[in-house]
């Protein structure tokens, strides 16, 4: 699980650097606190499936995609 959740994190930190966008504004853009976020980005915390797809809608892309993304890593 810890694995699944570093990758997770990876792949939001890397869509939102890709985006050129602060967690500030991550975090408005998907309605979620930015210690949140940044707590997300550093493995601390494991999102909600809803909160997780707020962050993708946010970042412009499938929640679906960026799941991929992080399994591509990690492994089914």
């Amino acid at each position: 699980m810890i694995m699944l959740r570093k990758s997770i994190s990876r792949v939001i930190r890397e869509h939102r650097r890709a985006a050129g966008i602060s967690q500030e504004t991550l975090s408005e853009r998907a309605g979620i606190h930015r210690t949140y976020i940044s707590m997300l980005e550093r493995g601390l915390k494991s999102p909600t499936l809803e909160v997780f797809s707020r962050i993708a809608l946010a970042l412009g892309a499938a929640p679906s995609k960026l799941l991929a993304e992080a399994e591509e890593t990690h492994g089914p």
